[in-house]
């Protein structure tokens, strides 16, 4: 009898195991669950201030989510038209005409062109409309981007130019946009 008992008692035992890993199975749907932890987000901007005599002003935004930065660049008292958009060297926009600011950023040293098609720079951002009123927006989304990292992408300590004309994105090495109008020096935001 006693052993029976010893018997009955593994059986009960082997059976609430059984029961306990098909409980864990049926809940986990026999789907494996990918945990990955939550990127912060980072921000850093720039104001821009007039330069070469101009009465430009604006900001820019770049705004990091996971691996993308978006950036957001936005003007005011502009000629209507096409200003070109660049991120130039270094963050000093201490000289009226905005050459303190250095060349385009142009970390992986290739041809200046347009974003996206063939060769460009890393600071190539594009042409912004401005419309009658004298305000222009242009945004533009990347991985090719870090921040606050120190590496060779990273924008903080760059500058944020706006030129007087259009970027041709062919001539050499900088696009013939003309005179920088707007500058602005890349930080990361206060609260990063």
């Amino acid at each position: 009898m006693k052993e029976r008992l010893i018997v009955f008692g593994r059986i009960a035992s082997m059976l609430s195991l059984l029961v306990g890993v098909s409980v864990v199975l049926v809940s986990c749907d026999g789907k494996q669950k990918k945990e990955t932890a939550a990127t912060p987000s980072k921000q850093a901007t720039a104001t821009i201030s007039s330069a070469s005599g101009s009465e430009v002003t604006g900001t820019a935004v770049f705004k990091q989510s996971g691996d993308s930065i978006t950036l957001t660049v936005e003007i005011q008292n502009a000629a209507p038209g096409l200003h070109a958009v660049h991120i130039h060297e270094v963050g000093d926009c201490s000289s009226p005409d905005g050459k303190s600011a250095g060349g385009h950023w142009n970390p992986t040293e290739v041809a200046h062109g347009e974003w996206g098609v063939g060769e460009f720079h890393l600071g190539d951002i594009g042409n912004m409309t401005v419309g009658d009123d004298g305000t222009g927006k242009i945004e533009l989304t990347t991985d090719k981007w870090e921040m606050g990292t120190g590496s060779i992408r990273d924008i903080v300590g760059k500058g944020i130019i706006v030129h007087a004309d259009a970027d041709d994105f062919t001539s050499q090495p900088s696009g013939a946009a003309g005179a920088r109008i707007g500058c602005g020096a890349i930080a990361l935001a206060a609260s990063q």
